[in-house]
């Protein structure tokens, strides 16, 4: 059966095969009787700078020696790159984010397709990089999955070493002597200590306790949601998306189970395109509406839709956010962490439920060569609400959810005539009307929030909604994250009276009444170039609308006089960036580039 699972790697290794090459292998150690082997691919984003990605090599070794070990295949370990999200937010590196879901897609398939490899294995950490591990999977479409590197424990701080105010604030994350934080814990100290409620020792306190180890930042941000969404689409293991990075369970995960999964794809020629279908990317949307997940996982589902050659559109999202009540407590809105998730079963216990009430088509074929259905059916359907657990809020029953729908919503309407995306979780209300606030960039803003021109004082108690534009894919480029605008709002006590709409995007730690994607952008004369200070806006996410409340008339007259004003120029002219700004493709597109 060799000859059959060396289908690509034969170009190189087979009896007509021209020496060069062969002596090449040969030279990396590969035997003679090794050579007709399967040859397999282990792709991770490692690199040292971030915890998220910081222990993947560790994890690579261990597939790698896991399939020595089982002597059926030759592992082939390369690397790609990653960019943390975390590092870059609120600076001029948050321009370099998504591009690089594009560049790892890319340089997986390049490495892949020009050494020939028979199947991918790919392991992934930060927010970017799971979106690119698959988009590359989708693309070569050989037997392939994804690991996820796990997510982070939640940090602790001493409650007696911070003051009441904070104590109160985070009431609901005190366990006994200590008050469990994370990441955005550390933007929050931002805002919080810039408007006097925290002092700078407990800002540097909480900023040096944060993060305690290797992971995934720890709510259901952006990473979370997505390996997530990849382990309900069936492209990674089982609790490959729950377990902590630093459980034993993950070594044992690419020792043994990802050697014997990759086998059984192999020989049974199970390959992604067998496994990402319109069903199963409506599986992993369901889940991330069940669980509050990052708006990026619209951004990136289209993308990962694309590259697999599925048709999945922006509306769907909407159909499924119709469908799917909004269960999951877990940061940013809600109280939890991943590891809480774990704590009742899971991903996989999640699934089991959704499949139980309907939400989840378990006929999907996955990795493991089996249904999702086949997968979780040893789980008991109510498993997650066990009156063992210790913690029986972090999922609530879909009789009485959190919110009735989805919490991300396709608002339409004269500022977003292709579409944008809201992530509101029903704190804030689902209608929201103000005055708007421009700011011609997230720089812009954070002069107006530093000036004291954005804060209670300032705006009184009228409502407003801050207009950050010029942030899109081309406009940005890169369309980057505004979480250091959101936080900040959050620390300054605005959340409940301020909104914020951009032609940008949201971090998956994010809350508040926010709506990006906004497209067309800025830069491409989208209608929210022509918003004036002052004006009113009304966002509607019952009626799923998200207009600029101006007369048809003046609107046309700023029209004619943008379009007789200056062309906004590409803001980079060489590298990376200025090819990005060329190929980009809208948000509501996925922000393709192939």
């Amino acid at each position: 059966s060799h000859k059959a699972l060396n289908k690509y790697s034969s170009v190189l290794t087979g009896e007509n095969a021209h020496g060069g090459g062969k002596a090449m292998l040969y030279a990396t150690g590969i035997p003679p009787e090794k050579m007709h082997l399967p040859h397999i691919g282990i792709a991770s984003c490692w690199w040292e700078g971030n915890p998220c990605n910081m222990h993947l090599n560790e994890l690579q070794t261990r597939v790698h020696d896991g399939m020595i070990h089982d002597d059926r295949m030759i592992p082939r370990s390369f690397n790609t790159i990653g960019v943390s999200d975390g590092l870059s937010m609120g600076n001029e590196g948050m321009r370099y984010s998504l591009p690089s879901r594009d560049l790892i897609a890319d340089s997986i398939e390049l490495q892949v397709s020009a050494t020939h490899y028979d199947g991918v294995i790919t392991i992934a950490g930060c927010d970017k990089n799971m979106p690119g591990c698959v988009m590359a999977l989708a693309r070569l479409n050989r037997p392939g999955f994804m690991i996820y590197g796990g997510t982070i424990k939640p940090g602790t701080i001493d409650k007696n070493c911070v003051c009441d105010y904070y104590q109160k604030q985070h009431a609901n994350n005190v366990k006994g002597d200590s008050i469990e934080i994370d990441i955005v814990s550390g933007f929050q100290a931002f805002g919080e200590c810039k408007a006097g409620k925290i002092s700078e020792t407990e800002k540097q306190y909480i900023l040096e306790h944060a993060i305690p180890g290797p992971g995934a930042c720890g709510g259901m941000y952006t990473a979370n949601t997505m390996s997530t969404c990849i382990e309900a689409l069936g492209l990674s293991p089982l609790y490959s998306s729950s377990l902590l990075a630093e459980d034993a369970r993950k070594s044992d995960e690419c020792e043994t189970t990802a050697v014997a999964m990759m086998h059984t794809l192999l020989e049974r020629d199970i390959k992604p395109r067998d496994i990402i279908t319109r069903k199963s990317l409506t599986n992993a949307a369901s889940i991330m509406m069940a669980l509050g997940g990052s708006t990026n996982g619209v951004l990136h589902l289209l993308a990962i839709a694309h590259a697999a050659q599925v048709e999945f559109t922006l509306d769907d999202f909407q159909r499924i956010s119709d469908a799917v009540p909004f269960i999951g407590n877990l940061r940013p809105s809600g109280k939890y962490y991943m590891s809480y998730l774990q704590g009742i079963g899971g991903t996989p216990a999640v699934i089991a439920y959704l499949i139980s009430k309907g939400l989840f088509h378990g006929d999907c074929m996955t990795v493991t060569g089996k249904t999702m259905h086949e997968n979780v059916a040893h789980i008991p359907a109510e498993y997650i609400f066990d009156a063992a657990h210790e913690y029986r809020d972090v999922v609530y029953p879909i009789e009485a959810p959190l919110m009735h729908t989805g919490h991300i919503k396709v608002l339409y309407g004269n500022i977003a005539t292709d579409g944008c995306v809201a992530k509101l979780t029903g704190k804030q209300g689902l209608k929201f009307c103000g005055h708007a606030i421009v700011c011609e960039s997230e720089q812009d803003f954070m002069r107006k929030f530093n000036a004291g021109e954005i804060s209670k004082e300032a705006l009184g108690d009228k409502r407003y909604v801050i207009v950050i534009r010029n942030e899109g894919p081309k406009g940005g480029p890169g369309l980057p994250e505004m979480l250091v605008p959101t936080t900040a709002l959050v620390g300054a006590g605005l959340v409940d009276q301020v909104a914020l709409i951009t032609d940008g995007r949201f971090s998956g730690g994010s809350h508040g009444f926010i709506v990006g994607h906004v497209t067309p952008e800025a830069y491409e004369g989208g209608n929210i170039a022509l918003i004036n200070d002052g004006d009113l806006i009304e966002i509607n996410a019952d009626g799923k609308t998200l207009d600029l409340l101006v007369p048809t008339q003046i609107l046309s007259e700023r029209r004619v006089e943008y379009q007789n004003g200056e062309k906004q120029a590409p803001k980079y002219n060489s590298g990376v960036l200025a090819k990005y700004t060329k190929l980009v493709q809208p948000a509501s597109k996925g922000c393709i580039t192939d």
